[in-house]
């Protein structure tokens, strides 16, 4: 599975929203998020869906590859993903009022 997200952000902020993100994931739902410079590697279970993958912050753009879920998860697990790229990489949302 693999999901490409712009963003209007320089990359370190972009990343600093990102690992928000990270934190909010390993705390509402116990995934493991670990950071090397502006790589993410995750990985965890939600439910009975097993994940693991690796999310990228480039200039302007986010990479997300991941393992697929599966026909039955794939579309659940897409716009999960891209709903979260979209409100943690949101300019109208300050940083200190994403959920961590």
């Amino acid at each position: 599975m693999h999901i490409e997200h712009a963003h209007s952000f320089t990359k370190e902020d972009a990343t600093a929203r990102l690992r928000a993100l990270g934190d909010y994931l390993q705390r509402k739902h116990g995934i493991r998020v670990s950071w090397s410079g502006d790589k993410a590697s995750f990985s965890g279970k939600y439910m009975i869906v097993s994940i693991q993958g690796e999310m990228t912050v480039g200039e302007g753009r986010v990479s997300f590859s991941g393992k697929d879920p599966g026909l039955l998860w794939r579309k659940k697990a897409t716009a999960y993903i891209e709903n979260k790229l979209r409100t943690y990489l949101d300019p109208a949302t300050p940083i200190d009022d994403l959920p961590r």
